[in-house]
């Protein structure tokens, strides 16, 4: 699902103008965008926790050459599914 798709499926489901709902979804995100950004986690109850994730640096291998890379320290953003999220997808 895309973001086109997703924003018709909230239509489907709210009757509200796509044009609105482009716009708070696009709110949503930035929102979640910016907590993650400031080290913040967003908790939201029965969907998941999207968290901040670093890495430390470490060593590594060229898989071409096998010579030993270095590789830098990293921050990416996590999702965990809270259990209302694992029970629905368990139940198909």
């Amino acid at each position: 699902m895309n973001k086109a798709e997703l924003i018709a499926a909230i239509q489907e489901n709210t009757n509200e103008q796509k044009a609105t709902i482009s716009r708070v979804l696009d709110g949503t995100i930035e929102a979640i965008q910016n907590a993650l950004v400031e080290g913040e986690n967003v908790v939201l109850i029965g969907f998941g926790t999207f968290e901040v994730r670093k890495r430390s640096a470490r060593q590594g291998r060229n898989p071409r050459t096998g010579e030993p890379i270095q590789i830098a320290a990293s921050t990416s953003a996590g999702f965990k599914p809270g259990k209302a999220l694992k029970d629905a997808l368990n139940d198909k």
